[in-house]
Formats: structure tokens, sequence, C-alpha cells
């Protein structure tokens, strides 16, 4: 069993307020009192958290960061906007994933009720939005990057999802495109209904009718796989919307494997500008996201909190742009 600053405190005979003032080596505690308390850590194997080593002073300087994953193509991109601010700061950084599914959940929950962390970062693993409301309700801070749609009580930060539908669209109709094909990520994420109504929008101010839309899982294999079904149905379009560049990279081998030339014959726009969209064949035109600033955004809202400034009470929402390239070239 793990022993806690409690189970010191009682061994010692002395206060929980006192354990944690000898851990931040303060000096209200008298020498003789701090020998025997550190005799007791170290008989007992404590290993104090960051949360106990805080106690004295109110909080732990540390920030907690919650996401799905590592995995995701521009997590790194957040995570880096987010360290930099941070640490800037003077603050730590916990980082905790859902890799295990709810054994990593109650990994989590369990350094919530240790006090490890002042305040939360989170990119919202699924079915997680009802326990983050009720932690955000019971006083801890918590800050969401990108609010997938579900408009938390909470503050976010999200990029303008459906502008960059619309600047996706006003770029393929400028070089010519009159039947654009839209791959979509997973219709339940808000940010992907905002890009498809962005890009229906400015299609419809030219006359144009977006009736070609298919429903991915924002993963190049299955945009390779769904395209070429498509193009072996015999369905014909001269551009596709992806609505992120793992899928766009698919759909780009979809049409190769089909003989088709990007852009001669179909051009290709995909959604984030991840680092890789460079290095295609032909360099991937895409709707910038920023990521980066998504991250640091969130971190300094969170750090205005933390430091007793009011939250915004809507979202904080950052410009996308389209990042012109050799599969969707400006005319």
């Amino acid at each position: 069993m793990r022993v806690t600053i409690a189970d010191v405190a009682q061994a010692a005979g002395v206060s929980k307020t006192t354990v944690s003032r000898v851990l931040n080596t303060r000096g209200e505690v008298d020498a003789s009192t701090a020998a025997k308390v550190r005799h007791v850590i170290d008989r007992m194997g404590y290993v104090p958290s960051s949360g106990a080593v805080g106690l004295a002073r109110g909080n732990s300087r540390t920030v907690g960061m919650l996401v799905p994953s590592l995995t995701w193509p521009w997590m790194g991109e957040v995570l880096q906007g987010v360290v930099d601010t941070v640490e800037a700061a003077d603050f730590g950084l916990l980082l905790f994933t859902c890799n295990r599914g709810a054994e990593s959940v109650a990994r989590f929950t369990h350094q919530v009720s240790a006090r490890a962390f002042d305040g939360l970062l989170v990119v919202e693993p699924e079915n997680t939005l009802g326990m983050l409301t009720a932690l955000h309700r019971d006083g801890l801070p918590v800050v969401l990057v990108d609010d997938r749609g579900h408009h938390p009580e909470f503050p976010s930060v999200t990029a303008a999802n459906a502008e960059g539908g619309a600047a996706a669209a006003r770029h393929l109709l400028a070089d010519g495109r009159r039947r654009p094909l839209v791959l979509t990520g997973p219709l339940r994420f808000g940010c992907v209904r905002d890009r498809l109504a962005g890009f229906r929008a400015a299609c419809a101010d030219h006359g144009i009718d977006v009736g070609q839309v298919t429903e991915g899982d924002f993963t190049e294999a299955d945009g390779r796989a769904r395209v070429g079904a498509l193009l072996a149905e015999g369905r014909r379009f001269d551009a596709v919307f992806a609505h992120n560049d793992l899928a766009a990279i698919g759909v780009l081998g979809a049409l190769r494997d089909a003989g088709l030339r990007v852009p001669e014959d179909v051009a290709v726009i995909g959604f984030d500008d991840i680092p890789v969209a460079r290095h295609t064949e032909p360099s991937l035109t895409t709707v910038r996201q920023p990521m980066r600033e998504m991250g640091e955004t969130a971190a300094r809202l969170l750090l205005a909190r933390l430091a007793g400034h009011p939250s915004p009470s809507s979202p904080v929402v950052l410009p996308t742009r389209v990042t012109v390239r050799g599969s969707a070239p400006a005319r």
C-alpha cells in the first residue's frame, strides 16, 4: 500500500502541514522536529507527490495535461506550445494519456485526488467531458484545446474551422473546380461539422451544390480506401477537400493508383498542415491550424486563471489559413 503524507504525520506525531513544510525546507519547523520527520520519511519509504510538496504554500506550481494519445500527428505541436508557456512561468507539467482506457482515467483521477497539479489543460479524450465538467465544478481550473463543438462551461481554445472550410472552397473555386468531393472526419465532432458547413456555404455563394460528401475516420488508410472505392464506382470529381492531412495523403495515393494526375485532373486540399504535408508528392495544399499557438493560448488562459484573473466567457478562436503547395496551386 502506498505511504501517504497522513501516514508520515501520524507516525511522527505532527500535522500534515508540518510534514509538508519539512518537504519544502521551510524554516518554520524547529531542527529536532524536522529531523524526526525526515527519519520517519526514510523509515517508511515515503515518496512525496508534487501535491504534497506544494501543500504548505497552497499550490504545486504544476499544471496537468490530459490527452487521448501522443500519436496524433499534431499533438507534438500543441504540447510544445504548452511546455514553452508553462516553463516560462516557472511551472511544471504532468502529462496524462488515455492509451489504456479506463485504467488511464483511473490513474488520472487518483492524481487529481492527490492534488498533484493546480489546473488542467485538456485535448478531450472520448467520453470524458462529463468527468471534466464535474472536476471543474468542484473547483479545478480546466481549459480545453478544441472543444469539438461540445461548448463546455469552462474555457476553450479552438481554430476557425468554418472559415478554414470556406477558405478551402474559395481556393478551389478560384482554380475553376466545380465538382468537389468532401472527405470529412467523424461527424460527431463539432470541428468536422463546422468545416463542412463553411465549405458548403462558400460553394453555395458561387452556385455550387456540394453533393458528394463521404464520412471518414481521419486516417490515411481510410482516405485511400474510400476515394479508391468511389473511383471504382465511376464517381467523378475535380477536387477533394479532406478534413485532415492524413486522409488527404491517402487520397493522393488513391488518385495515383487510379492513374489520375494531381493537380491536373484532381486538386487536393487537406487540413492541419502537419510537417509531412510538405513532403508528399506533390506537396500538399492544406488549411493550417495554428496548433502550437492553440497550446500556448490555452496554457496562458489557465495560468491567468490560477493567478486569479477571470476566464473568457466564450471560446477563444484562432485564425486558420490556406497554405498553398503543389496539390492545389493558386491560379
